[in-house]
């Protein structure tokens, strides 16, 4: 058995999430929330102050 093809629609919200992914909205107001999920607590751990 075959593995169906993905659909127009199924391609581009995977395209659009591996960009939100590696966009952080640099320079707006505003956040990612895809990008904050992905990166999790890293920028805690790389705060010196929390060491």
């Amino acid at each position: 058995m075959t593995k169906p093809t993905p659909t127009d629609q199924e391609k581009r919200r995977q395209q659009n999430d591996k960009a939100d992914a590696l966009n952080n909205n640099r320079g707006t107001s505003g956040s990612n929330p895809t990008n904050a999920h992905v990166h999790g607590n890293r920028g805690k751990q790389l705060n010196p102050n929390q060491r």
